[in-house]
């Protein structure tokens, strides 16, 4: 892992995104993403939307033994939607933040950790089907249209933080 800048907390605001929401198991989650990446893509080449902030995986509930509840969509886009891609924001608030290129497990061990060990409170509640959280996201700073190799991808890490 290539870490290139934090950990640490910053405030956001709320951001307008785009999405296709779905469960899925664990095993698979990443090929998972990359077929409804390539779904929102196609959705928004044709609905004429151009202009795009960042694309993202959010994971809303997991469950490394069992199902996940993710989102992958964009940042910065206004739009209704329809039944498959919905709109919806990233929540303003103060964030655990990282950004890294390469080994996405190891970046996200690195920022639980750092905020376990620096007493930072996430927005997470452990529920029988999973860690159930406030955000947690990964922003892809590399576009994926224009990067083909994910461990060339920069990410920002986010977790919403408590207070």
């Amino acid at each position: 892992m290539e870490l290139l800048a934090g950990p640490g907390v910053e405030a956001r605001s709320e951001i307008p995104t785009l999405g296709i929401r779905v469960r899925t198991p664990f095993r698979g989650m990443l090929a998972q993403r990359d077929e409804l990446l390539a779904e929102l893509i196609v959705w928004l080449d044709q609905h004429g939307i151009t202009d795009l902030g960042t694309f993202f995986l959010r994971l809303n509930v997991v469950d490394m033994a069992g199902t996940m509840d993710l989102e992958v969509g964009v940042t910065e886009v206004v739009h209704q939607g329809d039944d498959r891609v919905r709109s919806g924001s990233l929540p303003a608030g103060n964030y655990a933040t990282l950004t890294y290129r390469n080994h996405a497990h190891r970046a996200n061990k690195t920022l639980l950790e750092w905020a376990r060990d620096n007493g930072v409170a996430l927005d997470v509640t452990t529920r029988s089907d999973g860690d159930h959280f406030g955000c947690r996201a990964e922003l892809y700073v590399t576009d994926p249209r224009t990067e083909r190799m994910k461990t060339r991808w920069v990410v920002q890490l986010l977790i919403l933080t408590v207070g």
